[in-house]
């Protein structure tokens, strides 16, 4: 038997022929780009590479090899695809996802449309992100900011997406989407929890508190420690500190801001009442124009792919090549479709780079449905 240090030098040589081979395959490939450019064929050809697939297999002499070679040639084939998207957009044949760039999307008359009423973390996001000369106002859901945008009745809505402890919400990711609205702009507001009762009230005589489900789970912790309360969801933290505004029962408590209570004219009972001391909340600024701005870094798309072994890998390969960085995956159900799912992707990078377009090309061949979200 062979030492390891011989067995290491026959790997060596075996691996320079691969890499000759290799060099070879992938010239051929550029003469394959060349001809599809010319006459305009597609890049990605299913039936041939199934084709292809199937009978490689056949030339493997041990039966245990077929599978690792098949998944070789699918990496080398899926390279040459690369390779291939890369060439045509050289050539200018690269899809247009008619996004354009702007200075700014701050000015002073603008109109800004929140969910909730005034003191909700969503208007404090509109005032941080705009100004205080913004002219923001509310409605009562999501859905209707978003209806808000898409009539021109407002420029922007501020929308939450994720909370640093309680994760991200969904809703919103659906109702991206469902409309024909942009994501623009992101803002980050540091969550601070209080409990806000009535003038005359105390701790001791609380029998109810009102709050969004995400903040109730936000105090979970101090919550536990007065199970006797009931616990009541609303659809914002500031609504829910109206409503014990509006009932004058002392008995009743709010889970919201500081900012809620100056504004409902509340008392402060407990600062503070998060467990996650960094708790944080992104907003997304959406519009319903195409448009970036300079300092854009973040794109988010959503993928729909077939329901294949592979398919992901596929698409999250084209950032690998492309040298992009992934900072987040999402994944969402496709209605009337059980269990398939829909992903929502952040990456990192300009609409307008070269090698983010050669990514978004490659995976919009590959997939059934892809969507730009957003730079931002």
């Amino acid at each position: 038997m062979a030492d390891l240090s011989e067995i290491r030098e026959h790997i060596d040589e075996v691996d320079k022929k691969i890499v000759q081979l290799f060099e070879n395959r992938m010239s051929l490939c550029e003469d394959v780009a060349e001809y599809k450019i010319k006459t305009g064929k597609q890049v990605l050809d299913t039936g041939r590479e199934k084709e292809k697939l199937d009978n490689i297999k056949l030339l493997v002499q041990k039966e245990e090899n077929r599978h690792d070679v098949r998944e070789l040639f699918k990496q080398i084939m899926a390279m040459s695809r690369k390779l291939q998207y890369k060439l045509m957009a050289k050539h200018g044949l690269i899809s247009d996802v008619s996004f354009r760039s702007v200075d700014t999307i701050r000015r002073p008359d603008v109109k800004v449309v929140y969910q909730g009423v005034e003191g909700a973390y969503a208007h404090e996001a509109s005032l941080q992100y705009f100004g205080d000369e913004a002219d923001c106002y509310h409605v009562e859901s999501w859905r209707d900011a978003m209806e808000e945008v898409k009539s021109g009745r407002a420029d922007y809505a501020v929308l939450p997406i994720e909370n640093s402890t309680a994760g991200a919400v969904t809703q919103v990711h659906d109702l991206l989407l469902e409309y024909d609205n942009y994501i623009v702009a992101e803002t980050e507001v540091l969550v601070e929890h209080a409990l806000l009762g009535l003038a005359d009230a105390k701790i001791s005589d609380i029998t109810t508190v009102y709050s969004h489900p995400q903040a109730l789970m936000q105090c979970e912790k101090y919550l536990r420690e007065h199970r006797e309360w009931q616990q009541i969801s609303c659809e914002n933290t500031a609504v829910s500190a109206k409503k014990v505004c509006d009932e004058g029962d002392k008995t009743h408590v709010a889970i919201a801001s500081v900012k809620a209570a100056k504004i409902h004219g509340l008392k402060v009972l407990k600062e503070r009442i998060n467990q996650e001391d960094a708790n944080t909340t992104r907003f997304l600024i959406v519009g319903r124009e195409r448009i970036y701005t300079k300092e854009a870094d973040k794109i988010s798309i959503c993928v729909e792919m077939a329901h294949e072994s592979g398919t992901l890998y596929n698409v999250l390969s084209h950032f690998s090549y492309n040298g992009i960085n992934m900072t987040k995956i999402e994944s969402r159900p496709i209605e009337n479709r059980q269990w398939e799912y829909r992903f929502i992707i952040d990456i990192e990078g300009k609409i307008s780079d070269g090698a983010v377009n050669n990514a978004l090309r490659g995976i919009s061949e590959e997939v059934s449905k892809l969507v730009i979200l957003g730079n931002y």
